[in-house]
């Protein structure tokens, strides 16, 4: 059953829309007007309530309409009786008036009948009579058959007029009848000379009124039709109503006498005027209840209404934007007074103007008068932006841009579900954060790091008993105070990791900052107790001044007694995680379009742009069109932690996706798009945004200045360019480098991407005397020879320690001897074999230089190093050799690794001490 529409619903019960409208606010059905559509399990329900009120009305108007009908018969029925009575009595008059005539004319001309007798019975006799009296009696014929014709092609006309006007509308049956009276009247009421009548008229005028009975048997017939069809009844109403109007006209003009033409013209033009005033009436009766809706929507008590509700409205939209302004730490006097203006941070002079609403050579003139010359497209600092507001008197509130681009959703309760918890580990360097996570996953992921030391942030899926846990790990190191602070702001609860034997340390300190201005609760996992310097409580007395609290202490931190390298107290760990996520009572809508945090983001050689992403709401699918930060695209695939392809995601689920057109900056928030076009342009906008803001802030310097500043002792710039497999990497290198001093030598980050080292960066490291960081990276293609032809330096690292102490060892001039690494040889695999008890062997072509057995080795994927150590066996054919040189084949083995893969590059490098000469 399809859904209807309040006056169909209200034609098909025969009330109005009004009346069915109070009842169904009675039945507290939601309807406002005419043309509401109604559901269907709502159409049920009406039909069910007033099903008996229907039934009841339906059976008043039929005992209505019946005994009407009753009273109507029988009226005709007088009616009929009354006209058979005066067709009788007139035919009997009629007949009465011929024999007078005919006893008259025997009377008064009996010589005259005996002679017009005589010739029948007596021919003989005729010519007796005279001339004089046989020409009387011709013309007496001769006028008694002009008048009969003429009475014939009367009454031929009167009939012929009377059936077209019944064939034309049948509402004129009426006036029909009556002319068929007054026809009749006249003859009977004719008191002059009687005319000469013969048997030939009698027979017209019966002929006469049979038609006309004819005519009425037909008409009945068709209005018995009409009746038996089911139409309307308001229909048959109002013709019977218009029939007993027409039936009154013509008893009300009975002794007027009109011609049949003027009669004809005068029903047709009553028949049209009453059609008009009906639709006029009709029309006046809609305008008439528009007014009345009309006039109740403007009283004072409709207003009065619409008031409150407007300003119910208003209260809940300032309260969210209250609580907006309070979640993103806002003062909420500003974000609500509606005189405030928004500035975007390192908004030029015109677009400052613009905002204001004032012209651009005012804000000149202010800042021309406070030393600062600025033109139209410069920017101003945060504090000048509110000083020239301050001076026009205007107020401003300064946007950053993640302020300016953020979003806050809000979901309804019934759409809220839970939700598995974000745990991010945390801690210091080498307290065993990764190592517990190892014996949480039951996977070995520490030993694949570089020096122990986690490098980048891990995200992984644990199931406990049904329910998941994401856990996020974040490197101890001091250089990645960003990270932690990313992976605070993303997770749900954190487990502060402490040695038991080490105590509380700087970056546990720094933790627990980062913990306490995200609001988020901490659970202290206090490893290494199976060491015998371990001392647990010494631990909490000193987290204790800190503000963490332990619980059996009166605090709210519950503290976890652990040890990940034997596995102990495992569970109870995990419980008490599970613990304080039922406690935050987390909850999140599955079913909107999905939004969250870029944890990490890398360029992949075979795939391109590769972003780990945390789902914060709703679920991410494949084919979703997505933004992050200045990137956007198509999701191609989701790969989750364990690198199986996935259909879809939820919240709390980290995943990997893949068709971003370039590399996001970790930490950004992503968001989903319905159209790809709008996705589009607002990254487009953010990327030139950044490219403006890093234009602005950049110093171009070239290399003249360079060494005329050099030559007149000033300050000292020092370029870099950073490479490194993931934006992580680059962000602490780059805080690292801009917490040195730099007051003799000013250190400059030119260019910093994700990837292998290029020709590219070697090309613009000789153009801007830059030196090339490689973080996890080597160089790719023809870069080396290049660099070594343009002489670039170009210093590789597997550990940030080492690029941290190398760059201050130059910024302050310590000479001390360099560790160079001398590449010796490199081979490439073509085929791997399997030996049992040996393991596995590669089979390797020498590229470039010699290979020896004793040296040391990196073997490197996609031009990012995966494993460093030493060969274990090096062989041509059976026999074992010290050395291979270019162009031969050889069996390579390496200690301690057996993940080789065909395309994979072994490269052979000795380390030797340089005394620098610098």
């Amino acid at each position: 059953m399809a859904s209807m529409r309040v006056h169909e619903l209200a034609k098909e019960f025969d009330m109005t829309s009004k009346e069915l409208l109070d009842r169904l606010h009675e039945m507290k059905i939601p309807a406002k007007s005419h043309a509401s559509m109604l559901a269907d399990a709502y159409v049920d329900k009406i039909r069910k309530n007033l099903s008996p009120e229907i039934k009841q009305r339906a059976g008043k108007i039929d005992a209505e309409e019946a005994k009407q009908l009753a009273e109507e018969k029988a009226q005709e029925e007088r009616k009929k009786a009354e006209e058979e009575a005066n067709r009788r009595a007139a035919v009997e008059k009629e007949r009465a008036l011929r024999e007078a005539e005919r006893a008259r004319r025997e009377g008064g001309a009996p010589k005259g009948e005996a002679r017009s007798e005589q010739p029948k019975h007596t021919p003989k006799k005729a010519p007796v009579s005279s001339g004089f009296e046989g020409l009387a009696s011709q013309i007496e014929s001769e006028k008694e058959r002009v008048a009969r014709e003429k009475a014939e092609a009367r009454a031929k006309a009167r009939a012929a007029k009377m059936a077209a006007e019944v064939a034309k509308k049948q509402a004129v049956e009426e006036a029909l009848r009556s002319r068929g009276r007054k026809s009749s009247k006249p003859a009977t009421q004719h008191k002059g000379p009687a005319p000469v009548l013969t048997p030939k008229k009698s027979s017209n005028f019966s002929s006469l009124l049979s038609q006309i009975e004819s005519e009425k048997q037909r008409i009945e017939a068709q209005k018995a039709e009409q009746a038996n069809k089911p139409k309307p009844e308001r229909s048959e109403r109002g013709g019977k109503k218009g029939e007993r109007g027409g039936k009154k006209g013509k008893r009300g003009n009975v002794v007027q006498v009109v011609p049949e033409l003027e009669n004809q013209v005068q029903g047709e033009d009553r028949y049209a005027q009453m059609a008009v005033q009906a639709e006029k009436l009709q029309r006046d009766k809609v305008l008439a209840e528009a007014r009345a809706a009309v006039a109740a929507a403007n009283s004072h008590e409709g207003e009065g209404r619409r008031k409150k509700r407007k300003e119910k409205r208003q209260a809940e939209a300032r309260e969210r934007m209250e609580m907006e302004a309070i979640q993103k730490g806002l003062d909420p006097t500003l974000v609500l007074d509606d005189s405030v203006v928004e500035i975007p941070q390192g908004a030029n002079v015109a677009k400052f103007a613009e905002l204001l609403g004032v012209q651009p050579n005012d804000v000149i003139k202010r800042l021309f008068m406070l030393g600062q010359v600025l033109t139209l497209t410069q920017s101003m600092s945060d504090d000048l932006i509110e000083l020239i507001a301050d001076d026009m008197g205007r107020k401003v509130r300064v946007v950053s841009p993640e302020e300016e681009y953020a979003v806050v959703y809000h979901d309804s309760e019934e759409d809220l579900k839970p939700r598995p918890p974000v745990v991010t580990v945390m801690g210091h360097v080498d307290h065993g954060k990764t190592s517990l996570l190892d014996a949480i996953r039951h996977t070995g992921v520490a030993a694949g790091e570089a020096g122990g030391i986690t490098q980048h942030i891990g995200a992984s899926i644990v199931n406990i008993d049904g329910r998941q846990i994401t856990f996020i790990d974040t490197p101890g190191h001091e250089a990645f105070t960003a990270m932690r602070a990313r992976g605070a702001q993303v997770t749900d609860v954190i487990v502060l990791v402490v040695a038991a034997d080490d105590g509380v340390m700087p970056q546990t300190i720094e933790a627990i900052n980062h913990a306490k201005a995200a609001d988020v609760p901490i659970v202290v996992a206090v490893n290494k107790i199976d060491k015998p310097g371990a001392n647990p409580d010494r631990v909490r007395q000193e987290l204790v001044e800190h503000g963490v609290i332990p619980e059996e202490w009166g605090g709210k931190n519950m503290f976890v007694e652990v040890s990940a390298k034997k596995k102990l107290h495992i569970d109870d760990l995990l419980e008490t995680i599970l613990l304080q996520a039922d406690v935050l009572e987390l909850k999140a809508n599955p079913d909107a379009e999905a939004s969250g945090y870029v944890i990490e983001a890398n360029l992949d050689k075979g795939r391109g742009p590769v972003a780990t992403v945390l789902i914060h709401r709703g679920t991410l699918h494949t084919g979703d069109t997505v933004v992050a930060g200045t990137s956007y695209g198509r999701v191609r695939a989701l790969i989750d932690p364990r690198g199986n392809h996935v259909d879809s995601a939820g919240p709390a689920d980290p995943v990997e996706i893949l068709g971003l057109n370039s590399v996001p900056t970790a930490g950004d928030e992503f968001r989903v798009f319905e159209d790809e076009r709008d996705a589009r342009k607002l990254a487009e906008e953010r990327a030139l945004r950044a490219r403006l803001a890093e234009q602005e802030t950049k110093s171009h310097m070239s290399l003249d200045d360079l060494f005329s500043r050099i030559e007149e002792g000033k300050q000292t710039d020092l370029n870099l360019i950073v490479k490194a497999d993931v934006q992580g990497s680059i962000e602490a290198l780059r805080d690292a480098f801009e917490k040195m001093d730099q007051s003799e030598v000013r250190i400059n980050i030119v260019h910093s991407a994700v990837g292998g080292i290029t020709e590219t960066d070697v090309t613009l490291a000789a153009a801007s005397d830059a030196i090339i960081i490689g973080f996890n990276v080597r160089p790719t293609g023809k870069s080396k020879q290049q660099a070594e032809k343009e002489k670039v330096d170009i210093r590789l690292y597997r550990v940030i320690y080492q690029a941290i102490e190398d760059i201050n060892a130059a910024r302050v001039g310590l000479l001390s001897p360099d560790i160079v690494e001398e590449d010796t040889g490199i081979a490439e695999i073509r085929e791997t074999f399997k030996v049992p008890k040996v393991g596995t062997i590669a089979g390797c072509y020498i590229t470039d230089g010699e290979l020896h057995r004793d040296d040391k080795v990196r073997i490197v994927r996609d031009g990012t190093v995966i494993f460093e150590g030493e060969i274990a066996s090096l062989r041509r054919f059976k026999d074992d050799v010290k050395s291979v040189k270019q162009g031969y084949e050889c069996g390579i083995g390496i200690s301690g690794y057996q993940d080789l893969k065909v395309g994979d590059t072994i490269e052979g490098y000795i380390v030797k001490e340089v005394e620098r000469t610098e």
